[in-house]
């Protein structure tokens, strides 16, 4: 049996978990690396593993980034066949792709095309993700580690705001996610009745900037400060913000710019717009114990699934109805995932702030302070 392994996508904080537990399961010399993710296997650049090369991520499997080298390609239909191509040359007889929603529709259409051509090729997805937006799943590893970060990040910044608030009135951080507000809704983790953020914006609704003008003039009449936390995804005025296109791809992001404008210009205060920027994926300090686990859990259930000649499944994580947290490796048809697309943040979740955080409190591994501030001047709208 001769298995690919890449990773692609934004990386995280534990996605060299995954693919240390993955590799560990086979001896070097049965697995190729793929490198730079599906560029790398539609260039043919892969690497068969060695001792070395096994060691060597053994020895790193606690580094965030990718070992093997990961990004974002416009994964063609030319470059589908391409590198399907390839790895029939090389007599790949499993394809096992650590990555998002893009990398498991990746997937799903390579193996589409393996069918189409009648080569006799298995396709395993291990999910990882810091957006946690990926469907059939509960969660994803990286997303707990990334919330973590994003909780005590706005804790610390709106203790910070408090003590220069006759110097800077407003302050506004964005978040990852893209289209989805799971890890936005994070920053409101740590609340209490005196203490957090006073709203916090999420992709799944809509906004004007007329509606932020008036909460953060509200919060600033209340206690003479405002700090608002908002997704990159959110829309204003009906209009997404992006800071750039990058092969194919829009790159979000500058949404708290605009607002640091208007509350400068409508209100008259004093603002600062912060990106929380990419340590939300990668900073170690924040990783998440549960995290960790279960990113090493996922990469040997998908080993288990090569060994057991299974196809065409990416790995879950699905909640067991227990007192505590408890959590069950499954495996997903990635028809479903890719059916699925992308998993927003339910109303649920929106409206009632007391069920995220009991929902975000099994994975994040830092306990929920004893008065939450459900109602009043806290909300994610």
């Amino acid at each position: 049996m001769r298995v690919a392994v890449g990773q692609a996508g934004g990386p995280t904080s534990v996605i060299n978990q995954s693919l240390s537990a993955f590799i560990s399961e086979f001896s070097p010399g049965d697995l190729y690396l793929i490198v730079n993710g599906y560029e790398g296997l539609a260039d043919d650049h892969m690497i068969q593993m060695g001792e070395e090369e096994q060691k060597h991520i053994q020895m790193r499997k606690q580094e965030p980034g990718a070992l093997l080298g990961s990004g974002r390609f416009s994964f063609t239909h030319e470059q589908i066949k391409r590198a399907l191509s390839h790895l029939i040359r090389r007599k790949i007889d499993v394809l096992v792709f650590i990555g998002g929603n893009g990398t498991m529709s990746a997937l799903h259409s390579l193996q589409q095309q393996a069918e189409a051509q009648g080569y006799p090729l298995n396709v395993i997805g291990i999910p990882k993700t810091v957006d946690n937006d990926i469907a059939g799943i509960d969660h994803a590893p990286g997303f707990a580690s990334a919330a973590k970060y994003v909780a005590q990040s706005t804790h610390f910044s709106e203790l910070d705001l408090k003590a220069m608030r006759n110097f800077e009135q407003v302050r506004i951080l964005e978040t990852m996610g893209r289209n989805v507000g799971w890890l936005a809704s994070a920053a409101g983790y740590l609340s209490t009745e005196s203490q957090g953020p006073d709203y916090i914006y999420v992709p799944e609704h809509e906004y004007s900037i007329d509606l932020i003008m008036k909460d953060v003039a509200r919060a600033y009449r209340a206690k003479g400060y405002c700090l608002i936390v908002i997704s990159e995804g959110v829309s204003l005025n009906n209009n997404q913000t992006s800071l750039s296109n990058s092969r194919g791809r829009t790159i979000l992001g500058g949404v708290s710019k605009q607002i640091e404008g208007a509350v400068k210009e409508k209100l008259q205060l004093t603002a600062r717009a912060e990106l929380l920027g990419m340590n939300q994926r990668c900073y170690r300090p924040a990783v998440s114990k549960v995290d960790e686990a279960e990113a090493v859990l996922v990469g040997h259930r998908a080993a288990e699934l090569v060994k057991g000649n299974e196809s065409g499944f990416m790995i879950g994580l699905q909640r067991r109805d227990t007192i505590g947290y408890k959590a069950e490796v499954t495996q997903v048809p990635l028809h479903i995932v890719y059916d699925g697309g992308e998993r927003f943040l339910p109303d649920y979740y929106i409206n009632e702030r007391q069920h995220y955080n009991k929902w975000l409190q099994g994975i994040i591994d830092i306990p929920e302070p004893a008065v939450s501030k459900h109602s009043g001047r806290s909300m994610i709208l």
